[in-house]
């Protein structure tokens, strides 16, 4: 066979392939709505293990790599808790015939919010002067029609959250407002006091990307400002997903926050910026890397993307952050100064050190 006739028979066997998966996420739904009906959870680990255990085998029989068949099943089986947490969420929400609007809903994670709520039943409304989100109905200005509706979503940025939490405090909607934010004592006083006026209100941080279709080993911390009432209405919310809820003070939030976001987000601009003061093109390290940089480079990259108004705002805002920030610049003095000095015990030292740190997690 020829090259060309090759590459034909392998573009049917892809297009075949993609019928079968096709397939195997219409018999997903079956599973999923079985699972409903008799009321079991979505995951089953001992039936995820079996299907892995499964393709290893027949990985073995037909003398494929067992870690590439392992990985093509893994991400099947994500791809099936997706669509039946999808489908969960649909038939488990509660908001059919109730009204949401998303302040701030052309943002990334203001869409992935209204997606979410849309999904539930809500009627979803954005308000955002970046402008209109196909599928939803939209206002420039929040201001522009009143607050109506049974949940009020503020996914902007801390400073204007804060402006938007002063001005409903004179006469709070009626329905449940909650904010996104990354972080909590900035606004917590316009928080508490708008609770303290009387309004349906709680704070929420959810841990993951806009990008984030499965919420199964995500994190959504729930802050409770004052109304335990609007903090149980926005866990019901989540309820029928994956994800795993954690509540939390205002202070232990940012405290947490100051090293799973800022340290980390700082590592990363810390090693990008190190990088383009390299004189070495990105491309060409690319081509040159190894199996650590290449990870730690995906990682850098997704930190270049984001919103860096936002990412300041997390290091600037956090009344705890610059302890986090201080321990980074230590650490890198240290591993420098070991280094320079040749220092061999105390370089392995540190890296012992991280070890019995990183231990209990089993990695």
């Amino acid at each position: 066979m020829g090259l060309e006739s090759l590459r034909e028979e392998l573009a049917e066997l892809d297009r075949r392939l993609l019928e079968l998966v096709a397939r195997r996420q219409e018999l997903v739904a079956a599973v999923g709505r079985a699972k409903l009906d008799a009321g079991r959870p979505i995951r089953d680990y001992s039936q995820e293990k079996e299907v892995v255990e499964r393709a290893r085998a027949t990985a073995r029989r037909l003398g494929l790599p067992e870690a590439a068949a392992e990985g093509l099943v893994g991400r099947l089986i994500e791809l099936a808790l997706s669509a039946q947490e999808r489908q969960r969420v649909a038939a488990s929400g509660g908001g059919d015939g109730r009204r949401a609007l998303v302040i701030g809903g052309a943002g990334r994670m203001g869409r992935w919010l209204a997606g979410f709520l849309a999904s539930q039943g809500y009627g979803v409304e954005i308000a955002d002067p970046a402008g209109e989100v196909a599928g939803y109905a939209w206002r420039p200005d929040w201001r522009d029609a009143p607050l109506d509706h049974d949940l009020v979503v503020l996914a902007t940025e801390l400073r204007v959250t804060r402006d938007i939490l002063r001005q409903l405090e004179p006469s709070p909607p009626a329905g449940v407002v909650f904010d996104v934010g990354s972080l909590k004592r900035p606004i917590a006083t316009e928080l508490t006091a708008l609770a303290a006026a009387g309004g349906r209100v709680t704070s929420i941080h959810p841990m993951f990307g806009p990008d984030t279709e499965l919420l199964s080993g995500r994190h959504v911390i729930l802050v409770d400002v004052g109304c335990a009432a609007a903090t149980a209405e926005v866990r019901r919310l989540f309820g029928s997903t994956m994800a795993d809820i954690v509540e939390m003070s205002v202070d232990d939030h940012d405290r947490a926050i100051a090293w799973v976001l800022g340290l980390s987000h700082a590592l990363n601009i810390a090693f990008f910026t190190a990088l383009a003061a390299s004189g070495q093109p990105a491309a060409r390290l690319a081509r040159l890397s190894s199996t650590t940089f290449d990870r730690q480079l995906a990682v850098a990259a997704d930190v270049a993307r984001e919103n860096p108004h936002l990412y300041f705002e997390i290091q600037r805002l956090n009344e705890f952050g610059d302890g986090a920030l201080e321990r980074l610049a230590a650490a890198v003095e240290r591993l420098r100064a070991a280094v320079a000095s040749g220092d061999e015990p105390g370089f392995v030292g540190l890296m012992a050190a991280g070890r019995r740190y990183l231990a209990e997690l089993g990695r």
